[in-house]
């Protein structure tokens, strides 16, 4: 939806025009998968799909919430009541952000909110943080709160973490909030010290696909919180505040400290080589060898898939058929255990591995696959 049919459709529930319309990504993770929880390095960039507000500041501490993708009316709730656990619903992302800022001590006092998102919902493209932070970044508006990108990213995480009950890390809503368009953002997320990395694969002659397998995951589900209890066990027997803190030179060492606790010393085998393979990326985008990501991406996949453990037959079928097919490079994408993956091509062979793959689902007996090109665009943004 664009902003003129979401601010109509505030109008058409409130009686009344908004204050404004906001609109916030989704985004791709080029590479650094389940690393940002370990104050790892990420490098996600921001999609054209957003989640769009359209938004009216309340004095009366009521918080009016609509979905044009969800359905039932307006959830209508009191911002002094709002409380973590409280709300199973599709609400408690954007009531969460106002639980936040009210824990922060921003004094924001009510709201009619009305949303509309493009983002695929269950698909690891973060659909969740879209809304979280273009509801953030509404607010931060609206009530001249004076905060960053990455201050409103805090807050999300926080919101989705305590409120929501999902134990994701901070790279999702940074993306969402500080992402550039034509670029790739390298994120430390132990500092939050930001890089844009030109990253510009039409002028090069290569296209970036993502295909979303349609295999629904959610965070909120024990698999993803597993894997970070496992991670922080690792980091504990290794005598390090988190794995970012294990050198890749000194891996082997580290893992042989680990003894017999093979299902650790899988997981921190992923989140030490996830991080060099990140700063692997960044150096051969720097230098322009732009192509020669591809096996990087490739060997991400399988640290994900053996070592994390967190693939899918959809997921791998997709990288197989891609490789297959001339792809330069491609894994999954997002928490796993369904959602997408990407896929690193010519421009002149995109066609045949789209066709390729969809084939193979077909085959498989798979549902069919959504597949579309992925495009750095801008983070969160006023509309009008």
């Amino acid at each position: 939806m664009g902003a003129q049919q979401v601010r109509d459709g505030f109008a058409e529930l409130y009686g009344t025009t908004p204050e404004g319309v906001w609109a916030a990504p989704g985004r791709v993770n080029l590479i650094g998968e389940h690393t940002d929880y370990n104050d790892g390095f990420v490098m996600p960039f921001a999609l054209p799909h957003t989640a769009v507000a359209a938004v009216s500041r309340r004095t009366d501490g009521v918080l009016r919430l609509h979905s044009a993708d969800v359905e039932g009316g307006v959830a209508e709730l009191r911002v002094d009541e709002l409380a973590p656990g409280s709300d199973r619903n599709w609400t408690a992302y954007p009531s969460g952000v106002v639980w936040a800022l009210r824990e922060a001590g921003h004094a924001v006092t009510g709201a009619d909110v009305h949303l509309a998102s493009t983002v695929p919902s269950g698909a690891g493209l973060s659909s969740s943080a879209a809304l979280e932070i273009v509801v953030a970044l509404a607010l931060n508006d609206l009530f001249s709160l004076g905060l960053r990108g990455w201050q409103l990213a805090r807050l999300c995480q926080r919101a989705e973490n305590v409120y929501v009950g999902a134990p994701v890390g901070i790279m999702d809503q940074t993306a969402s909030a500080c992402c550039e368009g034509g670029h790739a953002l390298f994120l430390d997320t132990r500092d939050l010290s930001q890089r844009q990395i030109p990253f510009d694969l039409a002028a090069e002659g290569m296209r970036l696909l993502v295909v979303d397998t349609q295999v629904k995951h959610s965070h909120s589900e024990g698999e993803y919180g597993k894997r970070r209890a496992g991670c922080e066990k690792g980091a504990d027997l290794l005598g390090v505040d988190a794995l970012r803190d294990v050198p890749y030179a000194d891996l082997d060492a580290a893992l042989a400290r680990l003894g017999d606790e093979e299902e650790v010393r899988r997981l921190v085998r992923h989140i030490v080589t996830e991080n060099e393979r990140v700063e692997r990326v960044v150096s051969l985008l720097e230098s322009g060898e732009t192509r020669a990501i591809g096996p990087v991406l490739v060997e991400g996949h399988a640290s994900l898939r053996d070592d994390f453990r967190i693939s899918c037959p959809e997921l791998d079928l997709v990288v197989d058929t891609a490789l297959a097919h001339g792809a330069l490079g491609a894994r999954m994408t997002g928490g796993g255990f369904g959602g997408s993956a990407i896929v690193l091509a010519e421009e002149p062979d995109v066609d045949a591995i789209t066709k390729a793959v969809t084939e193979a689902f077909a085959t498989a007996g798979f549902t069919p696959p959504r597949v579309f090109e992925a495009v750095p665009s801008p983070g969160a943004h006023r509309l009008h």
